[in-house]
């Protein structure tokens, strides 16, 4: 049995040492992707703004601040780590801080007023509108909320929401899920590496019952040979 038993042994501490290795090559391709995206944060140089208390700001206001972080934890149900919101390290370089920007952007979006021009008379479901100038407010409208056939609200839309508000937010997601991606991978990468310790401790555990048992039955053998020889004698 000992001779199947001491295989298998080794086998799996081999097993377990090459599902390490695959740990530990997956935890070096996450640092190196969060060292990239720290490379990436620090040469756009974003920067969230704070008073002289250290209190979260926007636009020299803090009722602006709570407002955005009141849309990004109530409305979108973000869960914010409020530690990551720190003065003294103002680069939006976390998921929390670029979800905050993010937010930044929608809240400014959709809280705008637009100043829509219409050249001539329109109509629009039995309602007139007289040419001439219109401030109409977004009124917390996101892109789909707008009927484009609408004379006013087809042009909101496209003021509001421009290619470039769409770009921006588009970047900062790719950037949140890219955090989550390689911090994901991080994590996967030392489970791995425990999984692999565990199937090799596994292992030389049996080799070492193994060998132990082997131990026991040579000893054994040598003790039935001695007896059989007083036996003899």
């Amino acid at each position: 049995m000992s001779k199947l038993v001491r295989p298998i042994a080794i086998i799996l501490m081999g097993l377990g040492l090459a599902v390490m290795a695959i740990g530990a090559v997956t935890m070096q391709k996450a640092n190196d992707g969060l060292a990239s995206l720290d490379a990436v944060y620090a040469a756009q140089n974003v920067t969230l703004s704070y008073n002289d208390a250290g209190e979260l700001v926007d636009r020299g206001e803090t009722e602006g601040a709570q407002a955005i972080l009141a849309l990004l934890e109530d409305d979108w149900q973000y869960p914010v780590n409020h530690a990551d919101l720190d003065a003294t390290d103002p680069l939006v370089n976390t998921p929390t801080e670029l979800m905050y920007q993010y937010a930044v952007i929608s809240y400014h979006t959709l809280n705008a007023t637009q100043t829509v021009t219409l050249e001539e008379d329109a109509e629009f479901n039995g309602e007139m509108f007289p040419a001439g100038t219109y401030e109409v407010e977004v009124d917390g409208r996101y892109w789909t909320d707008f009927d484009r056939e609408h004379p006013l609200d087809g042009q909101v839309r496209e003021m509001a929401w421009t290619g470039t508000a769409h770009g921006l937010l588009g970047s900062i997601a790719a950037g949140v899920n890219a955090d989550y991606q390689a911090g994901f991978a991080h994590f996967s990468g030392w489970r791995t590496i425990l999984v692999g310790f565990a199937i090799g401790l596994a292992g030389a555990g049996l080799l070492s019952l193994s060998l132990q048992r082997r131990e026991e039955q040579v000893e054994e053998e040598a003790q039935a040979r001695i007896k059989e020889l007083a036996t003899v004698s």
